[in-house]
């Protein structure tokens, strides 16, 4: 019978930095449309993993680096859920792959604001992978914020990880203070302001990550 250390086996050969389970039941919070079995009705736990990132790229004067190794990190991401849901799929583990990033459905215009099918940085809390910071990104105690989430559902029922009590200091606000778009407020995240700048298309009609200053600020970027 495969353990659910069989199947983090299986995601970290594959190249995940760190990987956490969530059950099922731990997404009772989740907003209508957007828990688990409303994405895959039989779905029983989550896997959650996460990549790491370069961090010095966050340190250029020219945004380019990290607009690019964000791009870079997301198609890896992708390619390792991939690769983890054919593994799984060869033990007889019916699953469904999470995209890192794009596509998703739900989007309110007026707002500018969109939602993923699943929320990965609460999953990633809810299966121990880190804790949700004031700056809206989920902080793990080895790699800090810079990482980036991937998930699958799985049909089978695994025993979660322990979820991290943590939080930010009650005096830390750094990423609060500056956000140049005062679009942080320590619980959520204004899109319409940080999308100007987060996901900013040029001339060319390249988007590009103008400004991560909610990431390179905190204090525990690096973990």
């Amino acid at each position: 019978m495969i353990t659910k250390d069989n199947i983090k086996d299986i995601a970290y050969k594959l190249g995940a930095d760190i990987c956490g389970v969530a059950p099922q039941i731990r997404f009772s919070n989740a907003p209508k449309g957007f828990n688990p079995k409303d994405i895959y009705s039989k779905c029983k736990s989550v896997l959650v993993f996460a990549k790491r990132l370069p961090i010095e790229s966050i340190n250029a004067e020219s945004c380019i680096p990290y607009t690019h190794i964000n791009s870079l990190i997301t198609y890896e991401v992708d390619n390792i859920t991939y690769k983890i849901s054919l593994a799984l799929q060869d033990k007889n583990i019916n699953n469904v792959i999470i995209p890192s990033d794009d596509p998703y459905e739900y989007w309110e215009s007026e707002n500018s604001y969109g939602r993923a099918i699943l929320s990965l940085r609460h999953a990633g809390y809810l299966a121990g992978l880190g804790y949700l910071g004031k700056n809206n990104l989920l902080i793990n105690n080895k790699y800090g914020n810079m990482i980036q989430i991937g998930a699958l559902l799985l049909e089978i029922e695994l025993d979660g990880d322990s979820i991290i009590n943590q939080s930010c200091p009650e005096s830390c606000n750094l990423c609060i203070d500056n956000c140049s778009v005062k679009a942080l407020d320590g619980k959520t995240v204004n899109q319409k302001k940080c999308r100007a700048l987060s996901v900013y298309k040029n001339e060319k009609g390249y988007i590009l990550k103008k400004c991560y200053m909610c990431r390179k600020i905190c204090p525990k970027m690096k973990g």
